[in-house]
């Protein structure tokens, strides 16, 4: 008893004493510790770096004699012999001028990883001393703004199993030295500028797994069956390149390679891949913007029906559907994004697990079917540009607490609109124009809390002005043009302010009554410029699907009137800020507080009743590029103040009663005749209609005095004008029957 009495104490006492020697035991080696701090010494962070996910690992580093590097934040060590195997500082907020300068780095002999990720490297180049470290099973260097080739000293590194140098600057072919590294089971090089073709020797990479080639200038002629042999591989990227892939017709023996991720978009397909019908493990699946022609086949509908979770075919010539399921048949389904063919046919109704549905832009046709609302987990539902008809179900008002985005834009949409918005609604954007909707606004539309855009127009409502709209804290665009709209505006309420909204278009309605000025002083977010003209509006939708996380953008896009002219926007500006009360029957004198909208861009206040001058506060807003105040019965004199306007470059005070010279100088010397015509009182430059002091206007117009005529000033108005607002590129969009 006292045998084993004595051995416990002597545990007891031993033990907490080899922990703590172990404890207090750095194990790390000095050299390797101040090469690290020779490492961090080469290099910026940004202190207030706020990135989601990042962070300064380097904080912890320091030189105090008992630190010990195995402890710090990043670096991982051999437990057994204490050297350095693995430094992790990804998204670090590191910057350098140079990291070819900064290779302390290579003294970590046994490193088997090193991962830079996320970091700003400033277009430095790849140092060729990397291959140095031979050990090296584990290197990425994506995202840190890495230019250049890629040394060809790499190909040295022949342990590496994980390559990853997406997302910089690298160009020139790819790196021929890559068939060396047979060990490599992902192989990551997307997003950079790489070119030339896809050597055949990647085929000698017979473990790969992963192959992401994507958006990049590769080009050629690429056979898919070199993918065909790596029967490893089980994601593979070639979209967005200048490729084009041939896939065979037929296969009959493909049933072993089991791809998860295959992303074919851009690649000059014609015809939907034949291996396809064999595989059952797909989860995301892109074969858009190519030439594939016809029908979908039905065999579609059995592949990987229990694993498929994104579909992309969009921007192709399909034309029907083959045997078109009741549901597709996909049930983990996500994402299914179809639009951009020629698709005729009823509207296919996706599994209830899906989150985005886009098949805008086709030949839809039929009412949608009440199935529809059984995606409770919908956040965009885009089938805009078809030919669908009838009603829509009143159940879509079960969809809104999930739905963002809705666009049932430019079909035959007919009745009234139901009530959408249910209390706790998501909803950011509703597109319903262009459609045959009539009676009245829905009122439920109040429940829309997070609404950003609501665009009704092109239909036939019959209403009054949506006063109750108002409480709407982030409504920045109202679009109610083209209806049957009626009635006075009055401000009803002193808490409803449309507080942010930015574009106002109640053009082509029958309106009456004075213009509300109430409302112009209400506007506060009209009243001052933006410095964000850079920006656009979107909603951003995201999403994460099994392999992937999912960013939607949606551009916001709306037709409006600018420069007298009907113009789709495919994107519109933060900064753009519009007023259009056109076409309707507003009578009395322009307030002279519409002045204080210093953001104004475009102010059209056409073909009304409108009498009295114009005001002189018109010649404060400075940055407006579109007046348009034709065809009402405005008299007077034009302002001289409109001559400080040097952004203008569309104006029109045709056809009213003005009378008087006109104004010389600036932007008002580009406008063409018709701009005045219709005024008989008017008289000067551009009319042929002399003042009856002509000599004294001529002197001003050929000497440049009163307000001097500069072409430096005017230049850039005119280029502003054109180009704020109008962009080529489009995401969600919708055309004009």
């Amino acid at each position: 008893m006292l045998k084993h009495l004595h051995f416990s104490l002597f545990s007891l006492y031993i033990f907490p004493t080899c922990l703590f020697f172990s404890y207090v035991q750095p194990l790390c080696h000095n050299h390797e510790k101040l090469a690290l701090l020779q490492f961090k010494d080469g290099f910026n962070v940004f202190e207030d770096c706020q990135y989601a996910g990042y962070s300064n690992k380097l904080a912890s580093w320091n030189a105090d004699e008992e630190s010990d590097c195995c402890s710090w934040d990043g670096v991982h060590c051999d437990i057994h012999t204490g050297y350095v195997t693995e430094l992790d500082l990804s998204k670090n907020c590191l910057f350098c001028n140079s990291f070819n300068s900064n290779t302390s780095i290579l003294q970590l002999s046994r490193l088997t990883s090193l991962n830079l990720e996320g970091n700003n490297f400033n277009l430095s180049q790849i140092p060729y001393e990397l291959s140095h470290l031979s050990q090296l099973t584990h290197l990425d260097l994506s995202g840190s703004s890495f230019s250049g080739s890629v040394p060809s000293s790499l190909g040295k590194l022949v342990r590496l199993t994980y390559l990853d140098l997406s997302y910089n600057h690298l160009s020139g072919p790819l790196p021929s030295f890559l068939q060396n590294l047979t060990q490599l089971a992902v192989l990551e090089l997307s997003a950079n500028h790489f070119s030339g073709p896809i050597y055949s020797s990647i085929a000698n990479l017979t473990q790969l797994s992963t192959l992401n080639l994507f958006n990049n200038r590769l080009s050629g002629v690429v056979d898919f069956d070199i993918f065909l042999r790596l029967k490893y591989l089980r994601e593979l990227q070639l979209s967005w390149n200048i490729l084009s892939v041939v896939a065979k017709t037929s296969y009959t023996n493909v049933t072993g390679l089991k791809f998860q991720v295959l992303g074919l978009a851009f690649c000059n397909l014609s015809h939907f891949p034949d291996f396809l019908r064999y595989q059952d493990k797909l989860e995301i699946l892109d074969l858009s913007k190519n030439s594939i022609v016809g029908k979908i086949p039905s065999w579609i509908w059995n592949t990987s029906t229990q694993t498929l979770s994104s579909l992309n075919i969009h921007g192709n010539l399909l034309t029907r559907f083959d045997q078109l399921p009741v549901v597709l048949p996909w049930v983990s389904l996500e994402r299914l994004v179809l639009s951009h063919n020629q698709i005729k046919g009823p509207l296919p109704v996706p599994p209830s697990s899906t989150i985005h549905y886009e098949i805008s832009d086709n030949e839809l046709s039929g009412e949608i079917s009440p199935l529809i609302c059984n995606l409770s987990s919908l956040s965009l539902l885009d089938f805009s540009s078809n030919k669908l008809t009838g009603m829509v179900p009143q159940c879509l008002r079960d969809l809104s607490k999930s739905l963002l985005v809705l666009n049932m834009s430019d079909n035959y949409f007919r009745g009234r609109i139901p009530e959408i918005c249910d209390r706790g609604s998501k909803l950011e954007m509703i597109d319903l124009s262009y459609n045959q909707f009539q009676g009245r606004l829905p009122r439920s539309l109040a429940n829309c809390l997070m609404l950003v855009v609501l665009n009704l127009g092109n239909n036939q409502l019959d209403d009054t002005f949506p006063a109750w709209l108002g409480n709407l804290p982030k409504l920045r665009m109202l679009i109610l043009r083209s209806n049957r709209l009626q009635g006075v505006i009055r401000k009803q309420d002193s808490d409803i302010k449309f507080s942010n909204l930015h574009v106002v278009d109640l053009s082509h309605n029958a309106f009456s009554g004075l213009l509300p000025s109430e409302y112009f002083q209400a506007w506060k977010t009209m009243k001052t410029t933006c410095a964000c003209n850079s920006s656009y509006m979107k909603a951003n939708i995201t999403f994460k699907a099994k392999t992937i996380s999912w960013r939607s953008v949606v551009d916001y896009s709306a037709t409006m009137t600018n420069k007298g002219v009907e113009l789709l926007y495919w994107k519109i500006q933060e900064a753009f800020v519009l007023i259009d009360f056109s076409s309707n029957k507003f009578e009395g004198e322009i307030p002279t507080i519409i002045g204080d909208l210093q953001g104004l861009l475009v102010l059209n206040l056409s073909n009304n009743i409108l009498t009295g001058s114009i005001p002189s506060s018109l010649g404060n807003i400075m940055q407006l590029e579109s007046l348009d105040l034709s065809r009402n019965k405005l008299s007077g004199e034009i302002p001289q103040q409109l001559g400080k306007l040097t952004f203008l470059a569309f104006f029109n005070v045709s056809h009213n009663n003005l009378r008087g010279p006109i104004p010389q100088g600036n932007q008002l010397n580009t406008f063409e005749s018709t701009s005045y015509q219709g005024n008989l009182g008017l008289c000067g430059y551009p009319l042929e209609t002399k003042c009856e002091n002509s000599q004294a206007f001529e002197e001003d117009h050929d000497s440049g005095s009163g307000i001097e005529l500069d072409w430096k000033t005017i230049l850039p108005g005119s280029v502003v004008g054109i180009v704020l607002g109008v962009v080529l590129e489009r995401t969600v969009s919708f055309k004009k029957k």
